[in-house]
């Protein structure tokens, strides 16, 4: 008879283990507290307009191939993918517009306009990059990191060479003299969540992944992709319960034996994978005695990524100064950051990301129209914040400062609008006080020490997703099940 695995969430971590567990001969069951899969990342629809939810960029989609390979199929069956021209539309507020191509010669000649005395240091910092991706990617991301041995393939010479010490917003000054190319290599640090000026300059490995590897968008929404990995899932037998809660995990004598569902239902199992936020699992859905008080004092004490502060709007209107992707530069970066991390406030000069894939597909609005999906980092929750008051008026705040910036003729144009705060994705995902991404990288080694993929004192729980080792993203999070698989079978074996 073949093993009983259950994994709590079907997220894209959950949907990835869930196919790789299935995929080995387990017998697969996933819970989802939601009506549907994908986690975080999730599609809106109405009234003729379309939005992604969650991530808008796909990058290093050779893991998510990887995966599908695994299960016997081939990923370009189900989804196709292609780089927006531009990658991304940089807005200034003395009005300056950088375009980034995945070109670098495109994009030197581009800077030559505005910051010609940094024009030869792009090239050179995206070298740096991917230097640093060399000396980070075998070792620190796919690798679980789980136990001394897994550091045997360690370079030394290489980790001391991955600027661990620094800080991203410092290495990034010393290779540029413009504040606009120092901005625009400073915003990657977003992608995880964290603060530039804070986080190590191991993270100025970013700009690598999208500008030299390619940063793409999926025909149809990002979407597509959570639609793939469910269709592949139940091509390898996966079962979904969807609406099923996990209350609490059941663990005797250091083991897991199942879970128990809100409904009362015990569930039995040989293992489970938990695609719910690493916090959440190990404080709330663990009983106290199944890990150590160490452990759970060190969990608590974890800093909690970023949030984010989403407008989705269905806009009667179109601009020429929009493309794809765009992001809208705050005046003072740092006094952003410190507001988000040190006051825990909303910024009240942000830098406003829009993305508009109605202008690479016209059907995700009506004829004339934009789908404008508007993220803003925000602080995670806090006993201080009323996010139902927050959400109308920082929203109608946000429309202005857009109209200010270039959108003019916004507000009367408005025919769809949704607000989703950090509370939501607190109540929707359990994510660690409606932080995005679980864990901040806000220390020299931060980004090194999220919680692994297995829960240590337990022998049979492994752990998936955005909050866990090696970090959030959809390639980070497909790469989390890989690694959480590799553990499966080194103590199965």
């Amino acid at each position: 008879m073949n093993q009983k695995a259950i994994v709590i969430g079907a997220g894209l971590g959950g949907l990835s283990i869930s196919c790789l567990l299935a995929s080995r001969g387990y017998d697969v069951t996933v819970y989802e507290k939601n009506a549907t899969y994908g986690g975080k990342m999730q599609e809106f629809e109405m009234d003729g307009y379309r939005f992604d939810t969650g991530p808008s960029l796909f990058t290093m989609p050779f893991i998510l191939e990887r995966l599908f390979e695994e299960c016997g199929k081939s990923l370009n069956d189900h989804i196709s993918f292609k780089e927006p021209d531009p990658l991304c539309r940089y807005l200034y507020q003395d009005q300056t517009i950088f375009d980034n191509y995945s070109n670098r010669a495109e994009t030197v000649e581009e800077i030559r306009k505005f910051a010609p005395e940094d024009e030869v240091s792009y090239s050179h910092f995206l070298d740096y990059s991917e230097k640093l991706y060399t000396k980070t990617a075998d070792a620190f991301l796919f690798n679980p990191l789980y136990q001394f041995s897994d550091l045997k393939g360690l370079n030394l010479i290489d980790f001391l060479g991955i600027d661990a010490f620094s800080s991203v917003s410092k290495k990034v000054d010393e290779h540029f003299q413009s504040d606009y190319l120092r901005k625009f290599f400073k915003r990657f640090t977003t992608y995880n969540g964290s603060s530039p000026f804070q986080a190590p300059a191991t993270l100025n490995v970013i700009p690598h992944v999208e500008l030299n590897q390619g940063g793409y968008y999926v025909e149809g929404g990002m979407y597509r992709i959570a639609d793939a990995l469910y269709e592949l899932a139940l091509s390898q037998g996966v079962k979904f319960e969807f609406r099923s809660a996990v209350q609490s995990i059941q663990v005797d004598d250091s083991t897991v034996s199942g879970v128990t569902l809100e409904t009362g239902d015990v569930i039995n199992a040989d293992l489970a994978a938990a695609n719910s936020d690493a916090t959440d699992t190990i404080l709330n859905l663990l009983d106290e005695n199944a890990v150590s008080r160490s452990k759970r004092k060190r969990q608590k004490s974890i800093e909690p990524s970023c949030s984010g502060f989403v407008m989705l709007l269905g806009v009667e209107k179109q601009w020429e100064e929009l493309r794809h992707h765009n992001v809208f530069f705050s005046e003072n970066y740092e006094q952003e950051f410190w507001q988000i991390f040190q006051e825990k406030i909303l910024p009240d000069d942000p830098t406003i990301y829009v993305a508009n894939t109605s202008f690479t597909e016209s059907a995700h609005a009506p004829d004339g129209c934009s789908n404008l999906f508007v993220l803003v980092n925000s602080p995670y929750v806090t006993k201080d914040q009323d996010w139902k008051e927050l959400g109308e008026s920082y929203s109608s705040f946000l429309i202005d400062e857009l109209e200010r910036r270039s959108l003019g003729g916004l507000k009367k144009s408005i025919a769809v609008k949704k607000i989703i705060t950090p509370d939501d994705f607190l109540k929707l995902y359990g994510s660690n006080r409606g932080s995005i991404y679980g864990t901040s990288s806000n220390g020299l080694f931060s980004a090194f020490v999220r919680p692994r993929n297995k829960v240590r004192g337990l022998k049979n729980l492994y752990l998936v997703g955005g909050s866990t080792h090696p970090g959030g993203g959809i390639p980070l999070v497909v790469q989390s099940a890989f690694n959480a698989m590799s553990l499966i079978e080194r103590h199965r074996d």
